[in-house]
C-alpha cells in the first residue's frame, strides 16, 4: 500500500470513531436530561440537543443545498459539545457508560412533532402573507 492509502484509511477510521462518539454522547445526553443530579440548565440543554439529534425529522431538510447539512455538521456537534461541558465530568462518564450499554438508540417523536408543527406553521404564515386577501391594502 502507498502512504496515501494508509492516510485515507486513518482518516476514515478517525471519522468513524468520531461519529460513534457523537452517537454515544447524544444517548448519554438523553440519559443526562432525565437524571436528578444534573443541574436544571444543563438538563434543559441536554434535552433540547438530544431531542433534535434523535428526531427522525430535521428542522432544515438535508435536500436543501448546503444549509441542509449545516445543522448536522456544525450545529448538532456544537450543541453536544456545550451540553457535555455543562454536565459534571463524573456524571458524564457514567452516562456514557450507560449509553454504551444500551442496545438501541432512543427516538424523539415529540421533537419530530414539534418540527412538523413548525414547518406547518411557517407554511401557513407564508400562505397568509402571499394570499391577496391576507395582506392589508390588497384591494
Amino acid at each position: 500500500m502507498t502512504s496515501g492509502s494508509n492516510e485515507n484509511e486513518t482518516l476514515l477510521g478517525g471519522a468513524k470513531r468520531w461519529a460513534r462518539s457523537i452517537k454515544r454522547d447524544v444517548v448519554a445526553l438523553w440519559i443526562a436530561a432525565r437524571d436528578p443530579r444534573v443541574p436544571w440548565y444543563a438538563k434543559a440543554l441536554c434535552a433540547t440537543v438530544a431531542a433534535y439529534a434523535l428526531s427522525p425529522i430535521d428542522l432544515v431538510p438535508d435536500f436543501i443545498p448546503v444549509i441542509g447539512y449545516l445543522d448536522d455538521l456544525i450545529l448538532v456537534p456544537l450543541g453536544i459539545l456545550l451540553a457535555v461541558r455543562l454536565v459534571p465530568a463524573d456524571l458524564m462518564a457514567e452516562f456514557r457508560a450507560a449509553a454504551d450499554a444500551r442496545a438501541e438508540r432512543p427516538a424523539s417523536r415529540m421533537a419530530a412533532a414539534v418540527i412538523v408543527a413548525l414547518w406547518v406553521g411557517c407554511a401557513a404564515l407564508a400562505l397568509w402573507a402571499l394570499w391577496p386577501a391576507g395582506r392589508a391594502g390588497a384591494f
